[in-house]
Order: C-alpha cells, then sequence, then structure tokens
C-alpha cells in the first residue's frame, strides 16, 4: 500500500510533523524561563532561606562547573541540530540538548 504524501512528510520530519529544528529551537528558547522558575523555586526552600537570612547552610551540593557543562553541551547540541543538514544526527543532538538541559535544571533544583 502507497505511503500518502502526509505520512512521508510525518516521517521524514518527525515528531508529528515539526521538524527537529523547531523542537530544538523551542527547547532553548524554553531554557531560560525553565532556569529562572527553578531558581525561584529554589529561593523559596528553607535551606535557601537560612544562607539568605542567617548565613547558614549555604554548602552546595553539585558543583557549579556540572552547571556550566549542561548549559554548554544544551547550546552546542542546539547549534548542531539547527544546522546539520542529516535528520539522524538533528535527532540525536536534539536529544542530547534535551538531557543536557534537564542537568543543568537539576543541578538549580539540587541547592534547594
Amino acid at each position: 500500500m502507497p505511503a500518502t504524501e502526509e505520512m512521508r512528510a510525518a516521517h521524514r520530519t518527525g515528531f508529528g510533523g515539526r521538524s527537529s529544528r523547531f523542537w530544538s529551537f523551542l527547547a532553548a528558547a524554553l531554557f531560560v524561563p525553565a532556569a529562572l522558575a527553578a531558581s525561584v523555586l529554589t529561593l523559596s526552600s528553607e535551606r535557601a532561606g537560612r544562607c539568605v537570612t542567617y548565613g547558614e547552610q549555604c554548602g552546595s551540593p553539585l558543583p557549579g562547573e556540572l552547571f556550566v557543562w549542561g548549559v554548554g553541551v544544551g547550546a552546542m547540541a542546539c547549534v548542531i541540530a539547527l544546522v546539520t543538514p542529516a535528520a539522524r544526527i538533528r535527532r540525536v543532538a536534539l536529544i542530547a540538548q534535551l538531557l543536557a538541559e534537564c542537568l543543568a535544571l537539576m543541578v538549580i533544583l539540587s541547592y534547594a
């Protein structure tokens, strides 16, 4: 049974007809608001309140380099997903970008 043009387009781009470039750009654009929301959520914790108010319990559970690596790998994967012509490489770069951004957000949340 021959595939319709719509089915071929959805298969070619993946993610319900949207290209991985779109999803990569969307993930990069939503990372900053997500990081700000995670920071506000972290500041509302008891530990952060004690650190700001009394200067107690201000140690960091995870190193800041982990956040920098997460953001850096996410940014590089985003650039790769946006400029690479091969669809398979774009999909792998999108997955790497999402994992790196999740790592960076978990580092922010670990300060709570």
